[in-house]
């Protein structure tokens, strides 16, 4: 996707573009009627119509009188593609500005154009590597310092530099990059695009600590909650071990007391067995005597007895028949 362009830059790039193209900087030996179309293609340029302005450049370059004016042509040619989003063909084309005019004083401008392509097409390492290299061959003058145009083309390309490392995710060096651009460059066309970028770092930062911030928290708060669940669970465990602990204890209670029970009913049928026997005993010597008492009043005392004997064996067994 085209990356949108502020219309900083757009600024900055014509002045940049009138820099290169000064009147002392025409192609040599060239008639006013042969820049006519070259002219009228810059112009288009210089307007914002860049698919016009390649299509009167490219009849420019073929209707050239001479290599020279060709190559010029050509060079324009790639910046209106350039600012036209068309980084593929405008690469192509300097390619073939470098092929076919070897000779041609804008070669030494397409660096930084071929490094700004790169950049759009996302190979930022080798953007970078163009751009550093065409910044370093902009020296001092004799005096120590830079002319108004080699100032301006190299904040620009150390402009595009920073845009490379803050695209790559290098943020500590595009800023220091865009602090170099205002500090050293103040009247350059990127000083207001490199101030954008400062503050836009510095929001960029902020938001990384708060994020960094919120991370923290939300990770410490899954921890917390790792730890309550943790507890929790141990919580459960230990009171399932008391419950279990509890019964354990309550079914042994109840078996002692039905020990204890079965211990007294034990005892007691025990006792009504003695009981019985006793009496069956009783019943077998009254039973002897029967044929040795033969008076009424014998046998009467003989039914009192046995009478007796059925009256104590009821009480011992029950209503139901069972022994207590």
């Amino acid at each position: 996707m085209r990356k949108r362009l502020s219309p900083v830059f757009y600024q900055g790039l014509w002045i940049l573009a009138l820099l290169l193209f000064l009147p002392g900087n025409a192609p040599a030996q060239s008639s006013p009627g042969d820049l006519a179309r070259l002219n009228s293609g810059i112009d288009l340029y210089s307007q914002g119509k860049w698919q016009e302005a390649v299509l009167e450049l490219r009849r420019a370059q073929v209707e050239a009188p001479n290599r020279e004016l060709r190559g010029e042509a050509l060079f324009w040619i790639s910046i209106s593609q350039l600012s036209a989003g068309e980084y593929e063909q405008a690469l192509r084309d300097m390619d073939t500005l470098e092929q076919t005019n070897p000779e041609s004083r804008r070669l030494s401008e397409l660096p930084y154009h071929r490094g700004r392509a790169l950049y759009y097409l996302e190979r930022y390492d080798e953007s970078i590597l163009l751009l550093k290299g065409y910044a370093d061959s902009i020296v001092s003058g004799p005096g120590g310092a830079l002319s108004p145009a080699d100032s301006s083309r190299k904040a620009a390309a150390l402009y595009w530099t920073g845009e490379c490392l803050f695209s790559m995710g290098q943020l500590e060096k595009a800023g220091d990059i865009f602090r170099l651009v205002t500090e050293e460059y103040p009247g350059s066309p990127k000083y207001e695009a490199s101030i954008y970028r400062l503050g836009l770092l510095n929001q960029k930062k902020v938001e990384t600590e708060l994020l960094s911030l919120l991370k923290w928290s939300h990770e410490e708060s899954l921890r917390n909650m790792e730890e309550y669940r943790r507890r929790e669970s141990s919580y459960d465990q230990a009171l399932s071990a008391y419950q279990k602990r509890i019964a354990d204890m309550l079914k042994d209670t109840r078996l002692e007391d039905l020990e204890s029970e079965n211990d007294r009913y034990r005892s007691r049928l025990e006792s009504a067995e003695e009981r019985i026997r006793s009496l069956e005993n009783t019943l077998r010597e009254t039973s002897s005597s029967l044929e040795e008492v033969k008076s009424s009043s014998s046998v009467e005392r003989l039914k009192f007895l046995r009478s007796s004997a059925a009256e104590i064996e009821n009480r011992i067994q029950g209503p139901n028949g069972d022994a207590k």
